[in-house]
């Protein structure tokens, strides 16, 4: 779980995306409302509430409104994107000391104190974090005891017709590869956290073609950020080779993209519970200690 992306690529990716992207984004507005509406049964009254990797911050502006009394902090890795989430607080709200901070940072390293935040949120960002242990570290160190970690993250079953197409023309990886709910299982609990509860949802898209679909995933930043892909402009010829691979899986004259989406929800331990198991080790358990549930494919 280390090292597999390219940090500087997704900031460029997803800085270069910034005002595209919410015209693009109509599945992440959908997660996005999927996973709000679990804080709805999470018992929490936060005094700071941080959305890590908030993109344009409509999901930012949600929890402000939702937790009016606390202070609220939009994080993002990209620039360009905390510049247009600036459009979703109003003059007055700065006036009044009701709008939210807007913080350039990153998951890895996030310039936050030691237990300062009470509900740490992150919707469909941590899939693009290059080492997923240190970002959970860094959650850890930054909640309160007993704070809520509450997030959603792409699964390996995501953009597999993409995948598969690509692998028919050569072997470089094309599609970000993505981690499934026992590797995410397993690292909340060897960084300490108590009770996670796993959830998954499979959404499928469909487009008249496949450059439809590479033109959304590269409006919304989501390109591949894997370290060991192709550098370079995908040449013609092996573009049309992609385009001819997915059209196996062509039905009812539409073309299929399917999203695999996990949800957790977490709490940070104690103050003084160790950070990580003997021997720094990834624990291992068995998947229904998470009690979790496989929600209805859509």
């Amino acid at each position: 779980m280390s090292g597999q992306f390219d940090s500087e690529h997704v900031r460029h990716a997803f800085g270069r995306a910034a005002t595209t992207y919410e015209r693009h984004a109509v599945l992440q507005n959908e997660v996005q409302s999927r996973l709000q509406e679990r804080l709805d049964d999470l018992a929490v009254a936060p005094r700071c509430v941080v959305d890590v990797g908030c993109g344009t911050a409509l999901g930012t502006a949600a929890l402000r409104k939702r937790y009016p009394g606390a202070q609220t902090i939009a994080l993002d890795i990209a620039l360009p994107m905390l510049r247009v989430a600036k459009q979703h607080t109003t003059w007055l709200q700065s006036l009044a000391g009701k709008s939210f901070a807007r913080v350039c940072g990153d998951a890895e390293a996030l310039p936050l104190r030691e237990t300062s935040v009470d509900l740490l949120y992150s919707n469909l960002c941590l899939q693009w974090c290059g080492d997923l242990n240190t970002v959970f570290d860094e959650f850890r160190r930054v909640l309160a005891p007993q704070g809520a970690l509450l997030f959603s993250t792409f699964g390996p079953d995501t953009l597999v017709e993409l995948r598969q197409a690509f692998a028919e023309v050569d072997s470089t990886p094309h599609v970000s590869r993505f981690l499934d709910m026992h590797q995410l299982g397993d690292s909340l609990l060897a960084a300490g956290f108590r009770d996670p509860v796993i959830e998954r949802d499979v959404f499928t898209l469909t487009y008249p073609n496949a450059l439809s679909l590479m033109r959304e995933l590269r409006a919304i930043g989501a390109t591949n950020a894997d370290r060991e892909r192709k550098r370079g402009l995908t040449g013609k010829h092996q573009l049309q080779s992609v385009i001819a691979a997915y059209e196996q899986f062509r039905a009812d004259g539409v073309l299929p993209a399917t999203y695999e989406v996990i949800y957790a929800v977490a709490r940070a331990p104690d103050t003084g519970q160790p950070r990580r198991s003997a021997g720094g080790q990834i624990a291992s358990f068995p998947l229904d200690r998470l009690r979790g549930s496989r929600r209805p494919t859509n």
